[in-house]
């Protein structure tokens, strides 16, 4: 019996962690689809940028200049931007999917939601960064100070450089808070939140994403949750993860022995 369940359950991780993977490999190629459409790019770009100033948001560049007055500040930029976004997201699905069944389920579906949602918007709404914008004072700190993600964009073929609207990282970082946050019950459980504030600022900060990236991707979190608030966990539990359906039924216990008379002969009547 034991190692039937250990089979099943490797099985089960392994239909999982292969399902994972293949959405992995749908966004990949759908963000290679969607690449060029550069003037269109640039061109939605300089709206964006107009936009945020009559709206009064506050400058990208600012936000830039004065992360520029730390070096070592730049390269905690970009090491976070480079290497946190994946491993984090990674490392709660797989904490979730071990520790907490239910909330895994609810939290890859939201990011399944989210995912296609932002890779729709990127077809119809290719946006090239800020970094691009020279012309603003914007820089691409991530090429300039490294650690770099992206090569050039007329060579670059893993990536959609010019798919900054939604900000993915930013949308994948509050649905990563928002899991820890339902799943765990620790007092200080609150400080998940960092993970998202911290995002949002290293994005903006590096010259990859618009304030309007982020205010667009947690408008699309809002809506992959409220078509999944059904399927929300409604309680944090810490049962091991068992894929094998339903919880069968608790055998019925034995009925209890009729009460007996006063004098013990019998049951009353």
């Amino acid at each position: 019996m034991a190692i039937s369940s250990v089979r099943h359950r490797a099985s089960a991780a392994a239909r999982e962690l292969a399902l994972v993977a293949a959405l992995f490999l749908v966004y990949k190629v759908a963000r290679l689809a969607a690449n060029g459409h550069v003037g269109e790019a640039f061109g939605n770009a300089h709206w964006i940028w107009n936009a945020e100033r009559a709206l009064r948001l506050p400058g990208e560049l600012a936000v830039q200049q004065a992360l520029l007055g730390s070096p070592a500040l730049v390269t905690a930029a970009n090491s976070y931007y480079a290497y946190v976004h994946f491993p984090a997201t990674a490392a709660c699905l797989i904490w979730l999917y071990l520790r907490r069944p239910a909330h895994y389920r609810w939290t890859r579906n939201v990011l399944v939601l989210l995912t296609s949602g932002a890779l729709a918007v990127h077809f119809l709404i290719p946006l090239a960064p800020p970094r691009m914008l020279t012309g603003t004072g914007m820089l691409d700190l991530g090429r300039l100070f490294g650690p770099g993600v992206y090569g050039p964009p007329e060579t670059d073929q893993l990536s959609n450089q010019y798919a900054a609207m939604p900000s993915l990282h930013v949308g994948w970082a509050v649905v990563v808070a928002v899991a820890l946050l339902t799943a765990t019950s620790a007092r200080h459980r609150g400080l998940w939140l960092l993970h998202p504030a911290i995002t949002l600022l290293v994005v903006v900060a590096t010259g990859n994403h618009y304030w309007l990236d982020a205010v667009a991707a947690g408008a699309l979190v809002a809506a992959a949750y409220a078509l999944l608030r059904r399927q929300r966990p409604a309680v944090v539990g810490s049962e091991p993860c068992d894929w094998s359906g339903p919880t069968a039924p608790t055998p019925a216990t034995s009925a209890a022995p009729p009460p007996v008379t006063a004098a013990g002969s019998g049951p009353a009547r």
